[in-house]
C-alpha cells in the first residue's frame, strides 16, 4: 500500500524540491506525483504539468493540465489560458479545458 493520494502528493512536492529535510531527488518526486495523479488527484496532475512545462514539453503540459482542469482544477485551467496567450497551447486545447472545467 503506497498510502493516501494527499500523502503521495506531499511526499513528491518535498522530493521534487528537496523541502522538509528530504534530500531532493526530482525523479522520486515525479514518481511519487504519478502514482497520486493516476489515482484520481487532481493537483498532482497540475504540478506534472508544471514539470512538463520547465523541461520544455509543452504538448505533454497542456495535456497533464487538461486533465487537471476536467476533473475541476481552476488553476490548470487559468494555466492553459496562460499558455494559450503565450501562443504555447491551440486555441482549441484553451476551449476543450473550458469545456471540460
Amino acid at each position: 500500500d503506497l498510502g493516501s493520494v494527499t500523502a503521495r502528493f506531499k511526499l513528491g512536492m518535498a522530493y521534487y524540491l528537496g523541502d522538509k529535510g528530504v534530500t531532493q531527488d526530482k525523479a522520486k518526486g515525479v514518481r511519487c506525483l504519478e502514482s497520486a495523479a493516476m489515482e484520481g488527484d487532481a493537483e498532482s496532475r497540475h504540478m506534472l504539468g508544471f514539470v512538463e512545462l520547465k523541461n520544455s514539453n509543452c504538448d505533454r503540459a497542456v495535456r497533464h493540465f487538461l486533465i487537471s482542469a476536467k476533473m475541476g482544477f481552476k488553476d490548470s485551467l487559468d494555466k492553459i489560458k496562460e499558455m494559450f496567450t503565450n501562443g504555447l497551447a491551440t486555441k482549441a486545447q484553451y476551449v476543450e479545458g473550458l469545456k471540460g472545467y
